[in-house]
Order: C-alpha cells, then structure tokens, then sequence
C-alpha cells in the first residue's frame, strides 16, 4: 500500500499541478519579453528568460578575458529554450573547439593568446555542466569539472604573475581549495578574498573581478566552502550556514603571506555569498571591509517568496509526505519553468539534500534576522542591489537597514545594463563603483 500512497497523494493534491499554483515557482525567472520592449530592458538572448541569464553570464566575462562575443551568439542560436540537453551539446561543443584552438597555440612563444585560449575553454566547460545537477550520478559532472579546471590552471600558470592553487585545512571535516593570485607589485599589497554562491565557481570569479582587482595592485585570493562546485563534487559535503568556518581559515593562509598587508583584507561574496561574507563577518573581525554582491539577509525568506503562498502553506503544515510528492509530481508533470526545475535541483544538489523537504528544511538555517548576528558584524559593508534583480528583490535594502550606518548601499540601474542579478553584464561599471569603495575604505 505504501506504492500506492504517493501516487494517491498526489492526484489529491493535484491542483498543485493542474491548477498550477506550483506554476508560481519563480527561482528568479524573469517576467517574459520579447526584444521590442522598453528601450531599457536588455536585449534577450533566448526566448527562455533562464537560458538568457546563463548565456550572458558567459558573456559578462569577456571584459576581463573568459569568454568572447561572438562564438557566443552563435552558440546561443544553437539552444533550444527549456532543453538542457540541448544547452549542454551547445556549450560542450563550443568548449571543445576552442580547447582544439588552445592546444594548437604554442604556449612558449604566445602565452597570452595561450591564455585567452585557455580562459575561454574553462568558462564554456563550466557552462555546458550548468543544468546538469538533476541526475547526481551524471558522469559529465565530474568529467566537465576536470576539464574545466585543467584549462584554467593552465591559463593562470600562463600569467605574467602566475595563480597558485593552494588546499586549506577547516577546523571541521572538510578541506578549502582556493586560489592566490598575487598582485605582482612589491610590498604588502590590500587583498580581496573571493566567495561565489548558490551555483558558481572560483574560477569564475577570476572574471567577475578577480582580474579588475589584479590591475589595481590588489592581490586575490579565491575559494570555496561546501555546497560549492569544487568541495560539493570532492567531498561530498552540501551548504554549511557558519561560513566563518569557511573564511577564518583563509584569513589565517592570507595574512601568512608576504605580500598581504593585513590591515587591507576585504572579503566578497558573491549572489548567494551576498549572504555568505555578512555572516562570516559576524565572527570574523579581522577584516577591514566586506561586499555583500548583491546584499541578501534572509535566504529562507528569499526562498520562499519564490515559492509562493500554498507551497509555502504546504511546507509550514510540516506534512514532509505531501511536500515531497507535490514538488516530485510537479518536476515530473512537465509544466515546470525552467527556472523552477533548475533551482529545486541544484538547490538539492548544491545542499545534498536528499529531498525537498530535507533541502528546505535546511534552509531555514540561513539568515542574518536572528541571535545578535548583525550586530555583531563590526566592519564596514558595501551592500550592492540591482533594480530588476530577479532572484531576491528587497533583500539587500533589509541587509543595509539592519547594519545602519555600517553600510553603504549602491542600487545598480537597470539604464546603466546593471539591472541583472548582480549587475550581470556590467562587470567593468560595477567592478568600478566596487573596488572604488575598497580602496577607498582601506586607504589605498
């Protein structure tokens, strides 16, 4: 009988499909435009609002070496909306010709187009493996993975100040892989460290801002903590909310190096890290500055605004039964958006939860309303926003109230091409406005 009693339940909860209430899962998706809209909305690159987002985050990396425009709006013309397979061969087979280009460039004589080479591979193996999560055992994970890093650790072997890759010991069961990016100008220079999110890399954060920093004289350093790309796929580990379990071991590596002055140390976080270094930065007091890019206060709140109010209802009844056959039937019915598909299965994968229910419920763990923690944050904060941010509206104006003075906050608008999630797509304007900020906090 038990067989029978998800199936059941699930045809008496079947106006969560049919009546599609379920349908209301956002995960950030965009209102649908067409290209003749106001002249200050972007230019969409797919008729699937999410593979837009994905293809421009490829895009946004350009000015700073990781991707290029054109190879990518051919690929773009190549996917098919709402087919993630069809993503995949896209980006796989972009990745795979320009690695063919890469191994034809001799490294010795060239190194820079080398490099740029090399870059691009990396960022396009990432891509392909974007909307892969669904099936953990999907070899392709592991496989673009290594192939994704073995192109950028060849690329940054190939600057003019080499990247080194280094492998930190946490106080807890996990291990924290990051990157030094010296900035190769001598004394002790200020240094950024770098957190992604929900669902990116730090390899990818090289693009983002890493390099901007670089060519300011500030040295980077990168990394990542569980849930992420690298430590999810080696260790088996899901999210963590006590992120300073995560940082004050990279902290510890930073201030151990010459070249770091330990009165200038930032710490950013990106999206979901937007998050993240706020609440590292609550036990961590080392720090002389920390961005919160784009500022996000409560994850669960955000989460569940994107659920919308029954599936939400579902969740509170606490019937982890009925909540898991409600979001299984509604991935398997067919009706689910892209953006909803993609953010159940990562979020359960990037979590390792074993269930929606177990994913969300772990969730709740994630928010910066309760036990002192803001106010225990004593350093000063840039606190980015977006006005046609999709994914967390009014979080960051609540992460800014409740710091008060200890924040700035910067809306990055929408008629600049900063509107986006992080201001996607605008990485030279905001990398401006940002390190701007850092210097000007830490006195450079």
């Amino acid at each position: 009988m038990k067989f029978l009693e998800v199936p059941l339940l699930f045809l008496s909860l079947s106006s969560l499909v049919a009546c599609s209430p379920l349908s209301r899962i956002k995960f950030g998706q965009h209102a649908k435009r067409d290209n003749s809209t106001s002249s200050t909305s972007m230019l969409q690159l797919s008729s699937d609002p999410d593979f837009h987002f994905e293809i421009l985050r490829s895009m946004a990396m350009a000015p700073y070496g990781g991707s290029d425009i054109g190879e990518l709006l051919i690929t773009a013309n190549q996917i098919a909306a709402g087919d993630f397979e069809s993503y995949y061969t896209a980006f796989n087979n972009l990745a795979t010709r320009v690695h063919t280009k890469a191994q034809a460039i001799d490294s010795g004589r060239f190194p820079a187009s080398a490099r740029g080479a090399l870059f691009r591979e990396s960022t396009y193996y990432r891509s392909a493996d974007f909307f892969l999560h669904g099936n953990w055992t999907d070899p392709r994970i592991n496989s673009l993975w290594a192939q994704q890093r073995a192109a950028f650790d060849t690329a940054i072997a190939l600057l003019p100040t080499p990247g080194e890759r280094i492998t930190l010991q946490s106080n807890s069961n996990f291990t924290i892989p990051g990157v030094f990016f010296p900035s190769g100008q001598p004394g002790p220079r200020p240094t950024l460290l770098l957190c992604n999110g929900f669902d990116g890399s730090q390899e990818e954060l090289y693009h983002i801002i890493g390099a901007a920093a670089l060519q300011r004289g500030i040295n980077v350093l990168t990394f990542e903590g569980p849930g992420q790309p690298t430590v999810r796929r080696e260790q088996g580990l899901g999210f963590i909310p006590e992120w300073e379990r995560v940082v004050s071991p990279v902290v510890d590596y930073a201030l151990s190096r010459p070249e770091v002055d330990g009165a200038r140390v930032g710490l950013l976080g990106l999206s979901f890290g937007g998050f993240l270094a706020p609440r590292a930065a609550a036990f961590e007091h080392r720090l002389a500055a920390v961005i919160a890019f784009d500022g996000l206060y409560d994850f669960a709140e955000g989460m569940f605004a994107q659920f919308g109010d029954q599936l939400t209802a579902l969740y509170r009844a606490g019937n982890a039964t009925a909540f898991n056959a409600a979001i299984d039937g509604y991935l398997a019915s067919g009706q689910a958006s892209t953006s909803a598909r993609w953010g159940i299965e990562q979020g359960m994968w990037a979590f390792a939860a074993a269930t929606p229910w177990d994913w969300v419920s772990k969730l709740q763990a994630y928010s910066l309303a309760g036990d002192g923690l803001v106010g225990n944050i004593t350093t000063p904060v840039f606190v980015a926003d977006a006005d046609a941010d999709m994914f967390f509206p009014g979080q960051a104006k609540k992460l800014a109230a409740a710091l008060g003075d200890r924040a700035t906050y910067h809306m990055f608008e929408s008629v600049d091409g900063a509107g986006e999630h992080c201001s996607l797509g605008a990485s030279v304007f905001s990398d401006q406005v940002i390190l701007d900020w850092f210097e000007e906090v830490v006195g450079c």
